[in-house]
């Protein structure tokens, strides 16, 4: 008997530290060590050409459509992504579209939107929503309330929007004509890596779950970077370059400084203003403001693996 309960404890107490083990977050995976090597960095470095700025202020964007109700605005264009804001009225819907190839990522920042994904219980999302919806699937966003909606929309830059067959044939894009086809490949789905949305500032800034990346396919990237406001880092600290591609950030929370070769230091980038740096430029991000302060920068570019290249003066630093 007193063998038997002896048993009986050590697998009770076996099961619970297993318990314990599952519930543990699993430890991030050290990084590579760099590695030397001959790296071709773009030269000149890419120019910035419209409608890309190293500093889209939200508050310059405002002020281009003052008075409107509805309006959208180009902020990125490059080889990759486009990204735009959009602003809609109450009780407005947009047309039932879908994307052939690519997720598109969005951040509602001012409103309410309803959003409806094709096969998924619809959704109201405010602001700091990341919404991740998959590829060929149809969606709508409708504003709900009584104030505009205001969001950020972001696509690859390779994809067309799709509309489903019941809808009127859409006018015809530069070099494309619409045709009334058969899709073949099926449509992505919401899963444990990519769910259909994150509620940033319930889920992390408050909830305090890990701020990561949340949309990370080839061809897009979405990464959520948080950490507390430090010292600007003196000019002689570079950062890094990508070799080929662009890569910009939108400001989530709050500030952002951001040092870009050829550029003038950008110090306090504010909640929704977006800052781009040009593919092959020197780079170096980090959190401004009062000493403590929290930020998140929301990384887009679209290699979840991308290249970093750093000074070799910088090893051991990254």
């Amino acid at each position: 008997m007193i063998h038997h309960r002896r048993r009986s404890r050590a697998v009770a107490l076996a099961l619970a530290a297993l318990a314990l083990t599952a519930q543990a977050p699993a430890p991030r995976p050290a990084p590579p060590a760099p590695v030397e090597m001959w790296v071709p960095k773009k030269t000149p470095y890419a120019a910035y050409d419209a409608p890309n700025r190293p500093w889209w202020k939200l508050a310059d964007v405002r002020a281009l459509h003052r008075g409107a109700a509805d309006w959208s605005q180009p902020i990125v264009r490059n080889r990759d992504l486009v990204a735009d804001w959009h602003q809609q009225a109450p009780g407005k819907r947009t047309a039932a579209v879908a994307y052939a190839d690519n997720r598109t990522a969005i951040i509602v920042w001012e409103g309410q939107l309803r959003v409806a994904v094709e096969g998924q219980a619809p959704f109201v999302a405010g602001k700091g929503f990341e919404i991740d919806v998959p590829l060929r699937v149809p969606f709508t966003l409708e504003t709900v309330g009584d104030r505009p909606a205001l969001w950020f929309e972001i696509h690859a830059a390779s994809d067309l929007p799709l509309y489903p067959a019941v809808a009127e044939r859409p006018r015809d894009a530069p070099g494309f004509r619409y045709e009334r086809r058969l899709v073949s490949g099926g449509a992505g789905a919401p899963d444990a890596t990519h769910p259909l949305y994150l509620d940033y500032f319930k889920d992390v800034v408050e909830g305090g779950a890990r701020a990561t990346a949340f949309v990370a396919t080839q061809h897009l990237f979405v990464n959520n970077i948080r950490g507390r406001a430090t010292p600007t880092p003196p000019a002689s600290n570079l950062g890094h370059f990508h070799v080929g591609y662009d890569e910009f950030w939108f400001v989530m929370e709050g500030n952002v400084d951001l040092q870009i070769e050829g550029e003038p230091l950008i110090r306090g980038a504010s909640p929704g203003d977006v800052l781009i740096a040009k593919q092959g430029r020197w780079h170096r991000a980090s959190f401004g403001g009062p000493e403590g302060q929290m930020g998140t920068r929301v990384a887009v570019n679209p290699y979840p693996q991308g290249l970093h290249g750093y000074s070799v003066e910088s090893r051991g630093r990254q």
